[in-house]
């Protein structure tokens, strides 16, 4: 049997391993590569070869959840989705509640011990998301409701939450778990290369949204996402770039005619008129043409709008 001190050390040290090996965070990290962490000198693994549920012989509670990776198109074998309230929902394995998985997630939650979720996000890579909790379980839906750090002593699932609550738990799943996995397909997608200039480096790189998260058309899937440079993510969300349907890029108008060093020169100028230099192989993964025109009108009407408010304010001379 393991003591209480053991599992919190093996949690606590799973957490710092994983922390080192993913870039805290920011990377996916492969089926192979889990193999490899070790608590005091024995193999661990991490996540359960077969079943989504980790809960190791002689531990009083369940270590890890997984959530299998499917390709676009494909649906899930279980239906781990958010809830109204903002938290996630995690299946029950199985319809049996006493199975020893699912009392071990319910033990987790009574002990308030910390889980990590493995996102599947390719075919043997997953997105580690930790520390998550168990803080309630729905019974009628063979589920448990999960809160990411931060959020484990919320009671409510939702059914008297206030609006400030419920604002503030939707945005921190959204930064602690859907921005992480959305992170990971879409890098996954583009090779952890920018699309543009085809940068390797991971911490300088950002999945963007083609339509911002915020809008209600501002999906958390491929389709809508983008693999970018910081550089060029900031340059696409304040409108300085605009991507076309067709892949080609834009440069905004008065951009163009500005007069600055080599990087507003060959990293943003240079552009014009260029194609995305990195596209997903799989097709359902690259972006969606829709979404890219519906940004791509609004980067056009911002260059007109620009134009037309410099016209007024810096009327050119008549002739004569």
């Amino acid at each position: 049997m393991w003591s209480d001190v053991d599992e919190v050390a093996l949690r606590a040290e799973a957490m710092e391993w994983l922390a080192a090996w993913t870039n805290d965070g920011l990377d996916a990290i492969s089926y192979e590569d889990l193999d490899d962490f070790r608590f005091r000198g024995d193999k661990f693994p991490l996540r359960d070869r077969q079943l989504g549920i980790r809960k190791p012989a002689g531990m009083s509670s369940a270590f890890s959840i997984t959530t299998t990776y499917r390709a676009p198109g494909q649906e899930r074998p279980y239906d781990d989705r958010l809830g109204s309230d903002g938290l996630m929902r995690y299946k029950w394995d199985g319809d049996n509640p006493e199975k020893y998985t699912n009392r071990g997630l319910r033990a987790a939650m009574e002990q308030k011990r910390p889980l990590i979720w493995f996102w599947g996000v390719a075919q043997g890579i997953y997105k580690p998301i930790y520390p998550v909790y168990i803080v309630a379980e729905e019974r009628e839906h063979q589920q448990f409701v999960v809160a990411t750090d931060g959020l484990q002593n919320i009671e409510s699932t939702g059914r008297d939450v206030d609006e400030v609550t419920k604002r503030y738990v939707l945005q921190e799943t959204r930064r602690r778990l859907h921005q992480p996995v959305f992170r990971g397909l879409v890098m996954q997608a583009y090779g952890t290369r920018c699309s543009i200039c085809m940068l390797r480096h991971s911490a300088l790189l950002d999945a963007a949204h083609i339509v911002p998260d915020a809008d209600p058309a501002g999906v958390a899937a491929v389709r809508n996402g983008l693999a970018l440079c910081k550089i060029h993510h900031a340059a696409y969300d304040v409108g300085i770039i605009g991507i076309s349907p067709g892949y080609k890029i834009g440069v905004r108008e008065d951009v163009l005619n500005e007069v600055d060093g080599p990087m507003l020169e060959f990293g943003l100028k240079g552009l014009h008129g260029n194609k995305l230099s990195v596209l997903p192989s799989v097709r359902k993964e690259r972006p969606d043409q829709s979404l890219l025109e519906r940004q791509y009108r609004r980067f056009e009407n911002d260059s007109v709008s620009r134009r037309l408010r410099a016209d007024f304010l810096h009327p050119t001379d008549s002739p004569g």
